[in-house]
């Protein structure tokens, strides 16, 4: 596990374990493989769970980027970290490594495929920073997924695209899928 310097506060560790007895009931009735299947993930792709909180994408991204691939998973909160190393090891799944940090992924620029990045936006303190860091290590031909049930389309592509780093490839039924911009 990569640590890097937090700067923004985590959730609290009762709201987090909270949050995630929400997501498995959804996650159940709604399975995120659907909304992976949007983002185009191939075997051997390298991507980025943005904000991966408990790991709702996280077993589903493993198997679909294949022995081949790696699935780096991203949160601030420490407990979030733990509980994404835990599903890895109780589910051998040896492709995927995680990072505690609030932005800084400390991964080689142009080296991912794809980034996740599903209702983390809205509580970011600093947006603008995470989204230089996203498009640093994102491939020139990658693919920014992006899902925020907490902004209205407006919101979204005006955040997105507003630094001219991401402008829109399509729009799913779930997700935007933006590429990187010239910049």
């Amino acid at each position: 596990m990569k640590e890097e310097n937090i700067t923004e506060e985590p959730d609290s560790d009762f709201r987090f374990h909270a949050t995630t007895l929400i997501f498995k009931f959804r996650d159940f009735l709604f399975p995120r493989r659907k909304i992976l299947e949007e983002a185009g993930i191939k075997p051997g792709f390298k991507i980025l769970d943005y904000g991966c909180g408990s790991g709702s994408y996280i077993r589903d991204a493993s198997e679909m980027v294949g022995p081949s691939g790696k699935v780096y998973a991203l949160d601030i909160n420490p407990v979030a970290v733990e509980m994404v190393r835990h599903l890895a090891s109780i589910k051998q799944l040896r492709n995927i490594e995680t990072i505690l940090s609030d932005y800084d992924t400390g991964l080689p620029s142009g080296s991912l495929d794809t980034v996740l990045f599903y209702d983390t936006y809205h509580t970011l303190n600093k947006p603008e920073l995470v989204m230089k860091e996203l498009h640093r290590v994102l491939k020139p031909e990658g693919t920014l997924s992006f899902s925020d049930h907490q902004m209205k389309e407006e919101e979204i592509m005006e955040s997105i695209t507003r630094k001219r780093l991401f402008k829109l490839k399509k729009r799913g039924k779930r997700t935007y899928s933006f590429k990187k911009d010239g910049n």
